[in-house]
């Protein structure tokens, strides 16, 4: 089947009512959760396959959070789901409201790369829950994963329910032509921008998960030991392919030093003497990306790392000391195993470099003084972001995960992914034993009874 005919089917089945009906989207998930329990080696190790996940990473970073959000999803779907009952308002009286929940229709999810397992499900997850029809689009750069992707889906659902269609940029361009009732997209700012567009020629809603240039803060009251640590953990987690690692590192000049050295004793406790060795660190996906990294380290000074091997696609855990804010390095997002560390002396030099990007994924900042994280949190716009520690706000499901700005439209997680991919409708019902002529024409003598009612709503 094409693309059209797909989409037509899929329409065509969502008209049916069954996609609406709760015990079928739960047996629907319950299928699923069943069959990702069963594939769940063959998963991990499509992901080695694709970009030498360890198996460790495999499950922390990608398949137990699908299973944790499926698990939840199927135990809260009817609470979510049913009808909320709001205050009526005095000018309807008598009368109740409601919220009721209810099913866009045809969504499209464009999954990246760089967690291809994670970040194809968890948003398919939501949008099945509530109750849509589904195309997924997997990344072609992760085929492994794709392939595994496509045969879990094909196994659980029908094509009329969800498909997978899997290719590269020509399929992506045909998929964005068409018209969609909800697009989920996760990618990069540049391609979520083409995104933006071919949703705007149809005013189709969307959810954009961007990434961007996220500050990582350590002040001179941090305890730099444990920071050290926490940021090898969060910057190198996936070779440093990750949309909401440490983009760059503004440390007071007074710790710079102690940081370093800490920061080289806990490369070495996580991925040895040579990385390159380690079974625990990630390869970059590809070559296109590998060369990108590749041509950010040049001409630059490092306090750690820095050697690549190019038929391996590894590039060392890197350091690159002071860099200029116009080397390739500070233009965009680095999206790789490399952080730069800028010195600082005051507020106002970390206020001159956070303000020439645009709103971040993430925001990082370790310190002990709480009057400075908490105006840091107030003072800038960034996505969501943690205090003391990285990335680990991506696990909360009680958070809304996403971005602002250019790092994004929209967020999800948790019973928010739920409600992402369904439109709130309101329904007032109006008693029929009571009906105030107030707003019924004639108004004469009527407007100051008005202007004394509405001092009451």
């Amino acid at each position: 089947m094409d693309i059209i005919n797909i989409l037509q089917a899929q329409r065509n089945y969502f008209s049916t009512q069954q996609t609406k009906d709760i015990s079928f989207r739960k047996e629907c998930l319950k299928k699923l959760q069943k069959e990702l329990i069963k594939r769940e080696p063959a998963i991990i190790k499509a992901l080695y396959d694709d970009f030498k996940k360890s198996e460790y990473e495999a499950v922390l970073t990608e398949t137990s959070i699908v299973l944790s959000e499926l698990k939840m999803t199927i135990d809260k779907l009817t609470s979510w789901a049913k009808p909320k009952s709001v205050l009526p308002s005095l000018l309807n009286f008598p009368s109740s409201a409601k919220i009721h929940k209810e099913p866009y229709g045809a969504v499209l999810v464009i999954a990246p790369w760089n967690y291809p397992h994670q970040l194809a499900f968890a948003p398919l997850i939501g949008a099945i829950a509530a109750g849509n029809t589904v195309v997924l689009k997997p990344s072609e750069l992760t085929p492994n994963t794709s392939a595994i992707t496509k045969q879990i889906i094909e196994a659980v659902f029908d094509k009329k329910q969800v498909a997978v269609i899997e290719g590269g940029v020509e399929v992506s361009t045909k998929l964005l032509a068409q018209r969609w009732d909800y697009i989920f997209f996760t990618g990069s700012v540049f391609v979520g921008k083409i995104v933006a567009k071919a949703a705007a020629e149809f005013l189709t809603p969307i959810t954009l998960e961007l990434g961007g240039k996220s500050p990582c803060i350590v002040d001179k009251t941090a305890n730099i030991k444990l920071a050290a640590k926490r940021i090898v953990w969060g910057k190198f987690i996936n070779g440093g392919q990750t949309c909401i690692a440490p983009d760059y590192l503004l440390i007071h000049a007074s710790k710079k030093e102690e940081f370093v050295n800490y920061f080289k004793n806990e490369l070495i406790k996580a991925y040895g003497e040579n990385p390159e060795t380690s079974t625990d660190f990630p390869r970059i996906v590809n070559l296109k990306n590998f060369n990108r990294l590749a041509l950010m380290l040049e001409n630059e000074s490092f306090l750690t790392g820095g050697t690549t091997n190019k038929e391996d696609l590894f590039i060392a855990p890197t350091l690159i000391d002071e860099p200029s804010l116009n080397s390739e390095v500070m233009k965009g997002e680095i999206f790789g195993p490399i952080l730069p560390v800028i010195s600082y002396e005051s507020e106002e030099e970390i206020d001159k470099l956070i303000s020439k990007y645009d709103k971040p994924l993430a925001f990082y900042i370790f310190s002990t003084d709480k009057k400075i994280t908490k105006k840091m949190i107030a003072k800038y716009s960034f996505g969501g972001g943690t205090i003391n520690d990285t990335t680990v706000h991506f696990v909360n499901h009680r958070l809304p995960f996403g971005g602002v700005g250019e790092s994004g439209i929209g967020s999800y997680h948790g019973k928010l992914t739920f409600e992402t991919f369904s439109h709130s409708k309101g329904v007032v019902t109006k008693g029929n034993w009571l009906d105030l002529t107030i707003r019924y024409a004639p108004y004469t003598d009527k407007l100051k009874k008005l202007q004394a009612l509405l001092k009451w709503t």
